[in-house]
């Protein structure tokens, strides 16, 4: 399997992004806003979606393969998108604050540590349904490295699709994800262009 092994804080300086979004709490020392060139239109349309790509941690053939699914969905295209990479099973464990980053939580979940309605299931790209009930496995939930993850994702903000019990570590799908549930800026509609073409 292909991995991105690209230094985090560089990539995210390069598409504007915040290394927040990525689960990081480091900054770079670097000059946030270096003098840029101007991008030419096809230049900004590439850039959001390498920046898709980079958040949800996927390569160019499944990215692609959720747009096509996308564009067959009823409403709006990049905003299908968006729903369908929010409902990724690695998203939703990261989404909890049962991982730190959406790179471990999609280990987490590749080792088998994660049961979706008391199943076991290691398939990262697994897309949640509503009324889905995500656990931990009982023996990684007792050990005391989950128990730091947890106490340093306490103040992270769960997003009002899922709902978390902090005590028994179970998190469930009540709604799909909405565009204004978004917590990064990009403008899916230049993806949704680019594709076109």
């Amino acid at each position: 399997m292909a991995r991105n092994m690209q230094p985090i804080l560089k990539r995210c300086r390069t598409l504007g992004i915040t290394p927040s979004v990525m689960g990081i709490d480091k900054s770079s020392n670097r000059n946030p806003n270096p003098m840029k060139r101007k991008q030419s239109e096809y230049g900004r349309q590439l850039t959001e979606k390498q920046k898709l790509k980079f958040i949800y941690g996927m390569l160019e053939k499944q990215f692609h393969k959720y747009y096509e699914i996308a564009i067959k969905m009823p409403g709006i295209a990049g905003e299908n998108l968006l729903q369908i990479l929010e409902s990724r099973l690695d998203n939703v464990v990261f989404r909890l604050g049962l991982a730190n980053t959406r790179r471990e939580s999609r280990q987490m979940v590749n080792h088998g540590h994660i049961l979706v309605n008391g199943k076991r299931l290691d398939i990262p790209s697994y897309r949640v349904k509503v009324g889905d009930v995500i656990t931990l496995k009982e023996k990684i939930a007792s050990t005391d490295r989950m128990k730091d993850v947890i106490e340093a994702n306490s103040s992270r903000a769960i997003p009002k699709w899922l709902d978390m019990d902090k005590n028994t570590l179970t998190g469930k799908v009540i709604a799909l994800a909405q565009r204004d549930d978004i917590d990064y800026e990009v403008e899916e509609h230049l993806i949704v262009e680019l594709y076109s073409k």
